[in-house]
């Protein structure tokens, strides 16, 4: 077999194995990121490291964890990063904003309307968005896409008995977050 066909055949055998997750991975990326071009670059760079080490993965094992793994590996070494450098601002727009004739003097947000608006969305996704990283993470791959304790043990790196106790402290306080939702729509505690 020559290079080319042996690439040819690689190409084949990832797109395969790993195409048909691109929704779940973006789904993941951006319950993670908040942020669609944060999410797309993290997608891309999930792919790439997931074709760069191609080589490694194991044929007939579960590409979907596969994924996840390589994508929050990936999150929380970019929010490591992000978290060491100092805050940017990008004093060339400041400059031209305030050197625009458009500037207004009411154009400061109002914290209480803002506020309201965001409460008014899906309590739901509201209360699982503010867990913090690791909970929202477990949730959202074990209730959300399925993933069993011994997948999410290697995806998330720890323990079993982590993967449960965590899963357990995330549930109870995605429940205690949505109580007063519940008991609007008639469920009791």
């Amino acid at each position: 077999m020559t290079d080319k066909e042996f690439k040819k055949a690689k190409d084949k055998e990832y797109e395969k194995e790993f195409l048909p997750h691109i929704d779940a991975v973006y789904n993941f990326a951006y319950r993670l990121t908040f942020d669609e071009e944060e999410a797309n670059d993290l997608v891309q760079e999930t792919y790439m490291k997931a074709y760069r080490f191609f080589d490694s993965y194991e044929k007939g094992t579960k590409a979907k964890a596969w994924l996840f793994r390589i994508l929050k590996n990936s999150f929380i070494n970019i929010y490591r990063k992000k978290s060491k450098q100092p805050s940017k601002v990008d004093y060339s727009e400041v400059e031209d904003y305030y050197n625009s004739d458009n500037t207004q003097l009411e154009h400061t947000v109002d914290l209480r309307q803002e506020t309201v608006q965001n409460m008014m969305g899906d309590e739901i996704t509201n209360a699982l968005n503010s867990l913090a990283v690791d909970f929202r993470s477990i949730i959202i791959l074990c209730d959300l896409e399925g993933f069993t304790y011994e997948e999410l043990s290697k995806i998330l790196d720890i323990p079993i008995g982590t993967v449960r106790s965590r899963l357990h402290r995330a549930r109870n306080l995605l429940k205690v977050k949505l109580q007063e939702y519940a008991k609007k729509r008639g469920y009791k505690s």
